[in-house]
Formats: C-alpha cells, sequence, structure tokens
C-alpha cells in the first residue's frame, strides 16, 4: 500500500485514494458546514434559506473542491486561483448586500471548523499518520485565511467603488434638483444614487470647511455640492448642502448650524428645492453670510422689494423727489419721520416715541412734510409706493461680504 501522503518542502501532498475518500464527502460536508454558519452566525440565517440556501452550499462545496485539488498536486497555484477568485467576488457581494466582513470571517471561521471536524475523522479513518494530520489541519486553517484575505480585499474595493459611484450619482442628483430638472427625470436620478426621497429639501449655503464639520450633524442624505460647480459666480469654497426633512422651523438646521456663518434657504418639496436654491443666493448676494446662519424666511419683504433693483431705485427717488432742494440732514431727519408716521397711521406719540424726539417736534416735521407733498399723503397708492420707497434698504448700499 502506497504511502498515503507526501511532502514537498511546505506543500502537503495526499494520497489520491485519501483525497477521493474526502472528496466523497463534500456534499455532506458542504451542507453540515452551511448549517453550523446558520446556526452562530446571526447575519446569515435569513440569506441562506430556502433557494439561497442551496446555491450557497453548492458554493461551499466548490471552494472545498478546490482544496483538495491543491492538496493532489504539488503545484496549488492552478487550484487555488479560481477559489481565491470566488472569494474576492463574494467579499464583493457582501458589501453590496449591506453585510460587514466581520459576519464574513466569522462565517469562514465557522467553516474552516466544520471542514475540519468532518475532514479529521476520514483522515484518521485512512489511517494518515498523525504528524500529517496535523499538517494537514494546518493547510486546512492556512486556505481558509487565503480565502478570508482575498474576500476583505473584495468587500474592501467594493466599497470604495461602489462608494465612488455613489457620489458620483448622488452628484448627479444635487445638480439635477438645483436646475430646476422635472420631476420624472429627477425621481430617476435619485434611484440611480440610492438615494431615499424625503418630503423636502432645505438649501443651507456654507464655507467648505464648515460643510465638512456639519456632516456628522446633518440628515445622512443630505447632499452636498461645490456650489462653484453650480454657477460660476459664486465663491470656489462655498458648499451647498440640501438637508432632507428639517421639520419646522427647521431646528435640525439651527441646532447643527449653532455660531457658523450660512445662509438657510426655506423648506420646499424635494423636486422644488432649485427655489430654495435661488432665493439663498439672492440672500446671500445682498446680505452676505452671518454667524448663526441667515434665514431668508426672516427677509421676505426685502426679497420682494428687491426683486427689481432698478424699479426699487426709480421709486425711492420719485419718493424723495420733494425733498431733493433740501440740505441732506434735513432731509434725511424728514424722511425718517415720514416714515415713522405712516408706519404709525398718524400716531404722533407713538412716532416720537420711536424717533426719541418730542411730539411737538414730530407735529413741525409733519407741517413741512404736507407742505412738500400735498395730496400725496392723502392718496392711499401713492401712500403705499412711499412706504415701500422709503423702508426698503437702498439697493446700492452695504454689500454683502463673504461671512
Amino acid at each position: 500500500m502506497p504511502d498515503p501522503t507526501q511532502t514537498d518542502d511546505d506543500v502537503l501532498v495526499i494520497d489520491p485514494d485519501v483525497v477521493a475518500a474526502l472528496r466523497r464527502q463534500l456534499p455532506a460536508v458542504a451542507a453540515r458546514t452551511v448549517a453550523a454558519v446558520v446556526a452562530e452566525i446571526d447575519e446569515y440565517a435569513d440569506p441562506l434559506q430556502g433557494r439561497m440556501a442551496a446555491k450557497i452550499i453548492e458554493a461551499v462545496r466548490v471552494a472545498l473542491d478546490a482544496f483538495l485539488r491543491m492538496i493532489e498536486h504539488a503545484d496549488p497555484g492552478e487550484a487555488l486561483r479560481p477559489a481565491l477568485d470566488g472569494a474576492y467576488g463574494l467579499g464583493g457581494g457582501e458589501a453590496r448586500s449591506g453585510r460587514s466582513i466581520d459576519a464574513l470571517l466569522g462565517a469562514y471561521r465557522v467553516g474552516a471548523r466544520t471542514a475540519w471536524h468532518e475532514w479529521g475523522g476520514a483522515a484518521v479513518a485512512a489511517r494518515v499518520p498523525p504528524e500529517m494530520i496535523v499538517r494537514f489541519a494546518e493547510q486546512v486553517f492556512a486556505y481558509i485565511d487565503q480565502l478570508s484575505a482575498a474576500s476583505v480585499a473584495g468587500h474592501g474595493d467594493e466599497l470604495a467603488t461602489s462608494g465612488r459611484v455613489r457620489e458620483m450619482y448622488r452628484e448627479r442628483l444635487g445638480r439635477a434638483l438645483l436646475s430646476a430638472a422635472p420631476p420624472d427625470e429627477l425621481v430617476e436620478h435619485a434611484e440611480r444614487a440610492d438615494w431615499e426621497q424625503p418630503k423636502t429639501l432645505t438649501v443651507l449655503l456654507v464655507g467648505a470647511e464648515r460643510a465638512r464639520f456639519l456632516a456628522g450633524a446633518l440628515e445622512p442624505r443630505t447632499l452636498n455640492l461645490a456650489a462653484d460647480v453650480i454657477d460660476e459666480g459664486l465663491p470656489g469654497d462655498l458648499r451647498v448642502l440640501l438637508v432632507p426633512d428639517t421639520g419646522q422651523p427647521r431646528s435640525a438646521v439651527w441646532r447643527a448650524l449653532a455660531q457658523e456663518p450660512a445662509v438657510v434657504g426655506p423648506a420646499k418639496p424635494w423636486t422644488e428645492v432649485s427655489r430654495s436654491y435661488q432665493r439663498a443666493v439672492r440672500v446671500l448676494r445682498l446680505r452676505g453670510m452671518q454667524p448663526g446662519g441667515l434665514d431668508t424666511e426672516g427677509l421676505l419683504t426685502e426679497l420682494v422689494l428687491t426683486a427689481d433693483t432698478d424699479a426699487l431705485a426709480d421709486l425711492r427717488a420719485r419718493a424723495l423727489a420733494p425733498l431733493a432742494e433740501l440740505p441732506d440732514a434735513t432731509a434725511e431727519r424728514l424722511t425718517e419721520t415720514l416714515l415713522s408716521w405712516l408706519l404709525h397711521q398718524g400716531r404722533r406719540n407713538d412716532v416720537a416715541e420711536h424717533l426719541l424726539i418730542h411730539p411737538q417736534t414730530v407735529r413741525y416735521r409733519m407741517t413741512q412734510l404736507r407742505s412738500l407733498y400735498g395730496d400725496i399723503l392723502q392718496d392711499p397708492d401713492q401712500v403705499l409706493g412711499l412706504i415701500l420707497a422709503l423702508g426698503a434698504r437702498p439697493p446700492d448700499l452695504d454689500p454683502p461680504t463673504s461671512g
């Protein structure tokens, strides 16, 4: 009877008759291995049921058969390469399924223990010498280590690749959202990016460094885009964050911002977030960014009044025309008094309290103003124009800063 084992340096080669006996046990060993994994690794309790169980059993059988082919030959490379490729693909598949590499490595350990328990008994029955059984055990666990390393590489590469691909798809989604693409196109972009569609989105304009800081404090679905990619006229270090479902009054954004300079747009239905973006950019250009976040919702009147800055300038010039011949200081005092008088509906004492002057001073100034404006102050349409013109921020004053 030939020696059941031969050695060549570190390669263990087992007699073909012993390998044949081990191979006959393959179906049973594969099934027991899968059963052990299901019993001991919680993450695989559901995936390894039904049709999937049959596929996994076959995959385990192929991996074990590759090991047997490896120990049949002095050069194991040819047998090992397909097994390593399969393990690499298995790691990538686990990453795509959302399972951690720890679960897979645990499954490998359980599989190695189960396979060795079954095959060790067969080796003893075949009268393999004890020292060769020890070498056989070393080969089994070394093989599992190689498979584990290949799966770790596949898992990591898949995460890196899928992460880059996901970011690319999410950037495309963000661009489509800010360019007001049709809703059906936006839904398609969202599905491709594996991005769960929220009810609303709120635009947050913030510096790039602060955007990185805020990433962990905001909803994970928040999209982060470079502002100058969307609009070349915006600063290169500005980021546009699209924050899902911030609630009212957008408390999540304010908690995350603390005292960071930013502009916060209104919450809009997610397919209409371009409106939030356009408003936030308008406020940025009007006012710049302020610590703690500048809320566009508090500037609606100013936004309306400055929608056409040229028209506002003309309206203001017409409103101030009766004061044009007066000294600048006098014109400024009368302008201030007229606006307060209009807003307080002619209540002299309220105007005096507002301007911190004596009521008689209010009376004197209003006498001057009635003389200058005449019947204009009795015409509701003219009064509305005066309130709008005098109450608006002059369009050429207070240029925005970058924050």
